[in-house]
């Protein structure tokens, strides 16, 4: 691996992070005002619109962001561009007409999903209505967002998310408060609606990054000189084999574009369908056991509260994901296994490290985060069921990050076909499972089926990259690793409990369990690295090939490790 992509890797992830940790974190703190504001009741109406939502969204792109990336940095890679730029046109115009069409197919279809098949009743339409003119605008952002990914200008996607946030947060928060003197119904569109709005803030930052950048390109043609770049090209076309003019009709493109994408759009809606079959099934399933009302608190709290804070860990693997799409792709067209294999190896390790403490962290102390955050649930049945059901949600996000992960390294070397039969028998274990395991153990068998649908499409990609590229994971230090999460699991929830018995400073329920969550959450941390060296899973070579803020802290970690 070169020092150039090397770096190029941690600087595009390390951007995607940052902003995608931000963008997190303001996705969160919307929901514990949202949460006060609307009730279980009310999130879990606006948690059905918005897993619709999200579904149509990944269906209107048609992954065409994903295989845009892919193919702008092939074409770049080889010298060619003027087709990057005509593949990234044809783009647009895709997004523009897919948004128009969605939006008017979410508006009609609403009361359909929301009503007949989800349950949730007129609110639930009213909600998803309320967010439909979204669609008008992310399938531009996106497809303006997969091509500054090709491009490896991570910087525009980085800001775009945290103003979108911004502006959503802001929205939603503010009309649902206004509206909601309406009715809970109109409350609940109005936070909906707060994702339009934040939409046309992240468009507007698209286009300033992207008129910048066709300045800067304009820039680099006048220094380089045209006859430069002619041979520049045309040395790049010698090179893959074919004519320049191979991608010059729209129809090429289309087709290109939709060969890759169709098996990315399948990949890239997995965990949103999975998530969206929760919110689907669980009102169907368990109304004639606990009543409907309690069902919908149920939506509401895996919705509202379980799935912001399991969606917390995967933030890093999402940022690996998309900084090595087009890293992978590059070095496959250049037939540089040893490179990819490289490349699989290094963004595994770091998505499996660096997910794993947030995972242990949310885990464990689930209960004094969900009750700091959001305060407690509005029945005696989901105060008794939330945190586990937090607790067990994002302990399995631990197999998402592997799924995520490993799929875009195969999304990457063009692996399309195994790609998709990997979500097709992972969605059929969540469907099986969530009936099965639902009917035995209500909503944690939802749950499980979930965990149990990542482990599946993870062992699945694996097996699939070892045909092709030499890689490992951990190796040997795999039982190290399964060591640390006990020794951590069991002192953590032993200072849980003992927290939670023990740990009362203030008269306020609130205030006391932010101090049991800060403290567990700091004793997680803490451990986490010292287990790590103790256990030898993280050895002096693997610190040397990580960024320096990392290599900082782990060297602090270890001086402390020796004092003790």
């Amino acid at each position: 691996m070169t020092k150039v992509t090397k770096d190029s890797l941690v600087k595009g992830t390390l951007i995607l992070t940052v902003a995608a940790l931000v963008a997190r974190f303001l996705g969160v703190f919307q929901r514990i005002p949202l949460v006060h504001l609307l009730e279980e009741k009310g999130m879990g109406s606006y948690s059905i619109a918005f897993n619709l939502y999200s579904i149509l969204l990944v269906i209107a792109t048609a992954g065409i962001p994903s295989a845009l990336s892919k193919m702008v940095a092939e074409k770049r890679a080889i010298g060619r561009p003027q087709e990057a730029q005509r593949i990234y046109r044809a783009a647009i115009w895709f997004a523009v007409v897919a948004g128009a069409g969605m939006t008017v197919l979410l508006y009609v279809f609403a009361p359909i999903y929301a009503e007949n098949i989800s349950h949730g009743g007129p609110d639930a339409t009213l909600a998803t209505r309320a967010i439909a003119p979204a669609m008008l605008f992310f399938p531009l952002i996106a497809i303006m967002r997969g091509y500054f990914q090709g491009r490896q200008h991570m910087m525009p996607n980085g800001i775009s998310q945290v103003v979108e946030q911004i502006f959503r947060l802001i929205t939603s928060i503010l009309l649902a408060y206004f509206l909601l003197n309406i009715s809970l119904g109109w409350g609940v569109a109005g936070a909906s609606f707060g994702g339009v709005v934040g939409g046309i803030a992240a468009l507007a930052v698209m286009l300033y990054y992207a008129m910048k950048l066709k300045r800067n390109d304009a820039q680099t043609r006048q220094s380089v000189g045209a006859t430069s770049q002619a041979a520049a090209e045309q040395i790049g076309a010698t090179r893959a084999g074919d004519q320049p003019g191979e991608m010059f009709r729209y129809r090429d493109i289309y087709r290109s574009l939709l060969k890759l994408s169709i098996p990315i759009v399948v990949f890239s809606v997995t965990v949103t369908l999975v998530y969206a079959i929760d919110t689907s099934m669980i009102i169907p399933l368990l109304e004639d056991k606990i009543g409907a009302a309690e069902a919908l608190g149920l939506v509401g709290i895996i919705g509202g509260r379980a799935q912001s804070l399991a969606g917390i860990p995967i933030i890093l693997a999402i940022a690996l994901s998309q900084s090595v799409v087009p890293i992978i792709s590059a070095a496959y067209s250049r037939k540089d296994l040893k490179q990819v294999g490289q490349q699989t190896t290094r963004v595994l390790q770091l998505a499996i490290l660096s997910g794993l403490p947030a995972v242990l962290m949310i885990s464990i102390a689930a209960r004094p985060l969900d009750f700091f955050l959001f305060g407690h649930e509005d029945s005696a049945y989901g105060i008794a069921h939330g945190p586990a059901m937090i607790s067990l949600l994002t302990a399995g996000a631990m197999f998402q990050i592997v799924m995520q992960t490993s799929g875009a390294v195969l999304m990457g070397m063009g692996r399309m076909k195994p790609l998709m039969a990997h979500v097709g028998v992972g969605i059929a274990i969540k469907l099986l499972g969530s009936l099965v395991l639902g009917h035995w153990f209500g909503i944690y068998g939802i749950i499980i089926s979930t965990g149990l649908c990542f482990i599946a499409m993870s062992w699945l990609n694996i097996r699939s990259l070892r045909k092709e590229v030499s890689f490992t994971i951990l190796g040997r230090r795999f039982g190290g690793l399964i060591l640390t999460i006990i020794v951590i699991g069991v002192l953590g929830f032993a200072a849980e409990w003992l927290t939670h018995n023990y740990v009362v400073p203030s008269p306020w329920f609130r205030l006391n369990q932010g101090i049991q969550a800060v403290l567990i959450c700091g004793l997680t941390v803490a451990l986490y690295p010292l287990m790590l060296m103790m256990t030898r899973v993280v050895t002096k070579d693997d610190v040397k090939s990580f960024p320096s803020p990392v290599q900082k802290l782990i060297a602090k970690a270890s001086r402390l490790l020796k004092r003790s």
